[in-house]
C-alpha cells in the first residue's frame, strides 16, 4: 500500500471550511439592517473600540440620576434600552471609521503632528479642523480665496457631509499679529469672511445650504491651547458636523455630481444668503 493517502483530510477540510463560510454569510444576510450595518462596519475597523462603553466608573450625579430615573426605566421596553445603546455604538463606530476614510482620502497620517487636517470624534458628530499653515496653506496670502489644496480638501469635505447628512457648523480663527492690507479690515473681518467663503465652497459642491446651521468668525480671540497667539496654527477654519436625529443611518445618500475643480474665489462679505457672522462683536453672541 503506498505512504500518504491524507489528500482527503486536506480537501474535506477545506469543504468544511468553505460550508461554514457559506452559513455565515446566509446567516447574516437574514438579519435586519442594524445588524448589518453593524457587521459591516466591523470588518472595515475591526480593532476600533467604542467609547460609548466608558470606563465602568460611574461618579455620584450619575449614580443619583439612575436611582431616581429607576421607577421610569422599569416601565420601559428593554428591547428599546438595548436597542438605543447599540445604536449608540454603532453610530460611534461608524464616525470613526468615517474620519480613518477622511484621512486615507488625501493620503495623511492620522498621527502626525503638524498635519493639515485634524478630524476629532465627538459625542454628537465630528469635528474637523483645517489649518492655513505655510506648509500647506487653505488659503491664498490673508485672503478668502482657496488654493488648489484648500478647494480640494472642499469638495471632498462637501462629499462627505452630503453623503451622511451631518448638520453643519463653521468657526473662522486667525492667528494675532496679522498685516492686512486695510486698517479697516481686521481679523475679525477676515475670521468671518473665511468661514464665509467655507460655507460658499460646500453648498458650490455638494451640502444643501438647509444642513448650515451656523457660520461665525473669532477673530483671534481662540487661539488652539498651548499655542502662541501668533503662531500660524491659530490660522484655521474649525467645521463641526452633528448627526441629524432624522438621518437614517447606514443608508448612504446619492453621490452628488461632479464638482468644478476651480478654487472657490474670494466674494465680497455681505453676499446674498449668509448668516450673520460675528465680526465686530462678542464671540459670545453668536
Amino acid at each position: 500500500m503506498a505512504k500518504g493517502g491524507g489528500a482527503w483530510k486536506v480537501a474535506y477540510a477545506d469543504f468544511v471550511t468553505a460550508m461554514m463560510a457559506l452559513f455565515m454569510v446566509l446567516w447574516i444576510s437574514a438579519q435586519d439592517q442594524e445588524v448589518l450595518i453593524a457587521t459591516s462596519r466591523y470588518f472595515q475597523q475591526p480593532f476600533n473600540s467604542t467609547t460609548s462603553q466608558g470606563s465602568g466608573v460611574l461618579n455620584r450625579d450619575s449614580d443619583q440620576s439612575m436611582s431616581k430615573s429607576s421607577s421610569s426605566s422599569r416601565a420601559a421596553d428593554p428591547q428599546d434600552a438595548a436597542g438605543a445603546g447599540s445604536s449608540r455604538e454603532i453610530d460611534l463606530q461608524f464616525l470613526s471609521s468615517l474620519a480613518q476614510d477622511f484621512y486615507r482620502q488625501f493620503q495623511m497620517d492620522a498621527n502626525a503632528i503638524d498635519r493639515p487636517i485634524d478630524i476629532e470624534v465627538t459625542s454628537d458628530g465630528l469635528r474637523v479642523t483645517l489649518f492655513d499653515r505655510s506648509r500647506k496653506p487653505l488659503f491664498v496670502d490673508n485672503s478668502t480665496e482657496f488654493t488648489e489644496w484648500g478647494a480640494f480638501v472642499m469638495e471632498g469635505l462637501a462629499w462627505m457631509i452630503d453623503r451622511n447628512g451631518f448638520q453643519v457648523i463653521i468657526e473662522g480663527h486667525t492667528r494675532s499679529g496679522l498685516e492686512l492690507p486695510r486698517a479697516d479690515y481686521t481679523a475679525w473681518e477676515l475670521s468671518a469672511d473665511r468661514a464665509n467663503a467655507t460655507r460658499r465652497a460646500l453648498t458650490r459642491y455638494a451640502v444643501s445650504p438647509e444642513l448650515i446651521r451656523r457660520v461665525t468668525g473669532y477673530g483671534d480671540t481662540r487661539p488652539v491651547p498651548l499655542e502662541p497667539p501668533a503662531s500660524e496654527s491659530n490660522q484655521r477654519v474649525t467645521i463641526s458636523l452633528s448627526v441629524s436625529p432624522l438621518r437614517a443611518r447606514g443608508l448612504p445618500r446619492a453621490a452628488p455630481a461632479p464638482a468644478q475643480e476651480a478654487p472657490a474665489s474670494a466674494a465680497p462679505r455681505s453676499d446674498s444668503g449668509a448668516l450673520p457672522r460675528a465680526s465686530n462683536a462678542s464671540p459670545t453672541s453668536r
